[in-house]
């Protein structure tokens, strides 16, 4: 199995869109236990790349280096431009974070936070609050937004942390497991604020703990592991590089069963369920042969189910994981 994807390098043709984020060896060690090993990073401008990792894999420690809240040991980085380590006011201008735990004050209204955040970006009075309502609006907290913040759900929290972080308008945004402790219905909320962020040319670089979210929000995946970048592409590119497809085959018939059993090659059988699981890659062409050899054979299956490998598998083979979740898009642990 191909170790890793290579992240695209950029090319002086102009045919690679420009890099809103780029680091080069990137490096940071606590003590002496290294956290990132020389990271390198490409992600154009426009487009969301999710930063995948086991809890203490580095990924904070990524976004802390990138959005100028800690120097890295070692490596260079560059964000919307502007080094980090030589402008990071130029860099700050430019982005948004928002962190795993919400920087939301509980004490005062959805609005008061919003026109704090104003006030922090230098906004006038009138435009403060111009900004804020517009915002507010947007995240649908109009409503709640004469009310503690304390008294808001996890959901509301989220979305008013993410408001406060577009108060200056930033075009690169950080979002450090914007969803954890989120429920269902509130992530996909989250999902949906995210897209719009990128449909107005908003860059988003995601760390998550959810393999779904990654999968379902972006344009390239790298997966963290031990201080270096594992592995790096889409989430296509990446469900290539591990092995495990299969068909399955289910029948109600015991002879129909056995039949099968003996005459298919490379089959794994569970005979209590009476299902057959055979090596596929998933492909049309595969699975119609499949079919025409049962049929050629009088052999009728009850149920055909095709698994490919998803980004839980990538996961757990990357870093080298002993389980799996039993739910898929599940929190990694």
């Amino acid at each position: 199995m191909p170790s890793s994807v290579m992240p695209m390098p950029e090319q002086s043709g102009g045919h690679t869109p420009p890099a809103a984020v780029s680091a080069a060896g990137l490096r940071k060690s606590y003590g002496d236990k290294t956290v990132l090993d020389g990271i390198d990073l490409h992600i154009p401008a426009g487009s969301v790349f999710a930063l995948l990792g086991p809890n203490g894999a580095g990924k904070t420690t990524a976004v802390k280096i990138l959005s100028t809240l800690i120097r890295a040991d070692g490596g260079q980085a560059r964000v919307a431009g502007h080094d980090v380590a030589a402008a990071p006011d130029g860099v700050r201008a430019a982005i948004g974070v928002t962190g795993q735990f919400s920087a939301v004050d509980g004490l005062i209204t959805g609005e008061e936070n919003m026109l704090l955040m104003a006030d922090l970006h230098h906004l006038s009075r009138d435009e403060g609050r111009r900004v804020a309502a517009e915002l507010l609006e947007r995240f649908d907290l109009t409503e709640a937004a004469k009310k503690p913040a304390s008294t808001y759900s996890g959901g509301m929290k989220r979305r008013l942390d993410i408001a406060m972080t577009l108060v200056g308008n930033p075009r690169i945004i950080f979002l450090d497991e914007p969803t954890t402790g989120l429920d269902p219905r509130s992530r996909h909320n989250m999902w949906r604020i995210i897209r719009g962020l990128v449909a107005d040319g908003v860059t988003v670089f995601l760390t998550t703990q959810y393999l779904e979210e990654a999968d379902q929000l972006a344009d390239r995946i790298a997966v963290l592991n031990d201080g270096k970048i594992a592995a790096e592409g889409s989430a296509e590119e990446l469900k290539r590089l591990v092995p495990g497809g299969h068909v399955r085959l289910r029948f109600t018939d015991p002879s129909a069963y056995q039949s099968a059993a003996h005459a298919l090659d490379e089959v794994t059988r569970d005979d209590e369920a009476l299902a057959l699981q055979l090596p596929s890659d998933g492909s049309q062409r595969e699975l119609r042969s499949i079919l025409d050899w049962l049929d050629a054979a009088g052999i009728e299956a009850d149920e055909l189910t095709v698994h490919t490998p998803d980004l839980d598998d990538v996961f757990f083979a990357l870093t080298s994981g002993s389980g799996r979740s039993d739910q898929k898009g599940a929190a990694l642990r």
